[in-house]
């Protein structure tokens, strides 16, 4: 086990490394940090994975942004500092947006994809429920209401539009605040753009096996997304995660895991 940090233009990464193996990089959720993945390392690096997450730009321990970054070539720093030519990728939301952005700019890098309650750079949100709650956040956050904007998030994409706070497992729920809090306190003066590719309308070039998971409780942007990414890159498949909102890997861990571990594990065999 080790952990460090990595350089990256105009700032720094921070990084967790376990077990050995095919490299398999876990990246996280917007709002979240590295620690989302906390069910995950175990039973990925008993597969026989080297497991390697870490804090996105502006995200748990890493730098907070000072100029304009791309999350992309932050990855592809990363990869290069710890040596690693060739890696899986899996990620959720925020994560699944940088790993196909990723996955277009630098395609022989990348081996095998999970995308995980994928967000795709380009896209547009149109679900009414989770716009009302996006102007909510932008209100509270006007009115400098922390609690009031970390709750939300946590409505729009640990709860989902489809259900009420009571329906969710009080304990996720609570590992989400405290992640998103942080990220609040540690990084809310950051300045800078996130430059992207606009992947949306190149899902066609994504030539690598992946994955996508979908909890079927989550926003009616997110199951578009994935169904395009299923019917426009060349070789995928999908399944969707019953009673499961946005941050499925947390909520259903053991489905979650045994899901990508399979993939994996026949997608290698089949190349």
């Amino acid at each position: 086990m080790s952990s460090g940090r990595v350089p990256v233009r105009d700032g720094e990464l921070y990084f967790d490394e376990r077990g050995a193996g095919h490299p398999l990089i876990l990246l996280h959720s917007g709002s979240l940090d590295h620690r989302m993945w906390d069910d995950q390392v175990g039973p990925f690096v008993r597969a026989g994975y080297r497991v390697i997450r870490y804090d996105a730009r502006g995200h748990g321990q890493s730098t907070t942004p000072k100029s304009d970054f791309a999350a992309y070539e932050d990855l592809r720093e990363l990869l290069a500092a710890l040596d690693i030519s060739r890696a899986s990728l899996v990620g959720l939301s925020y994560g699944a947006r940088t790993a196909i952005d990723f996955a277009l700019a630098y395609p022989n890098t990348v081996e095998m994809m999970v995308l995980a309650s994928p967000g795709v750079s380009g896209m547009q949100f149109t679900d009414p429920a989770i716009l009302a709650l996006m102007r909510q956040q932008a209100e509270a956050a006007q009115a400098r209401d922390v609690d009031g904007y970390v709750e939300y998030f946590l409505r729009a994409w640990v709860d989902g539009p489809q259900r009420g706070a009571d329906a969710v497992d009080p304990r996720l729920r609570e590992r989400c605040r405290q992640m998103a809090r942080a990220v609040i306190d540690a990084h809310s003066a950051g300045s800078g753009a996130l430059r992207e590719l606009g992947a949306l309308d190149r899902l066609s070039e994504l030539t690598t096996p992946l994955l996508v998971l979908v909890g079927d409780l989550d926003s009616s942007d997110i199951h578009a997304v994935a169904g395009r990414i299923e019917a426009e890159a060349q070789f995928a498949a999908s399944a969707v995660v019953p009673g499961t909102g946005h941050t499925l890997a947390m909520e259903q861990p053991a489905a979650f895991n045994a899901a990508v571990l399979t993939f994996l594990e026949r997608a290698r065999l089949a190349r």
